[in-house]
């Protein structure tokens, strides 16, 4: 139990510095990742006014498939179309508590390549 809470308090230490100095407007929200075992989810979010401004999973990419690199592309890039359909050029990038790589990383790439400035 103890190192169950010792882990939950490092992964909250992780968090507040990657999201210490994140703030997302209507103008340039932020694109926040949070990725579990099996899938993987994103969010614009604009913090000022509270609002997710939209959102997309993998559930429903490929919801039979668990995450690797290629439904992490998907879903960039299904995150970038949609950010363009609304009008969103760029984003302040948030991983919360993940490293920057991995899936995480090729989410980032793809979200670029389809022309959302991450």
């Amino acid at each position: 139990m103890k190192e169950l809470r010792f882990k939950r308090h490092r992964r909250n230490l992780r968090k507040r510095r990657a999201r210490g100095s994140i703030i997302g407007t209507s103008n340039k929200p932020r694109f926040s990742v949070f990725r579990s075992n099996k899938y993987v989810y994103c969010q614009l979010i604009d913090d000022v006014e509270g609002v997710t401004i939209l959102g997309v999973h993998s559930k429903s990419l490929a919801p039979e498939r668990n995450v690797n690199t290629d439904v992490a592309k998907q879903v960039g890039q299904a995150v970038a179309e949609k950010a363009q359909e609304k009008g969103i050029k760029r984003t302040v990038f948030d991983r919360g508590y993940h490293q920057y790589e991995g899936n995480i990383a090729a989410l980032a790439d793809a979200a670029r390549a389809a022309g959302l400035k991450v």
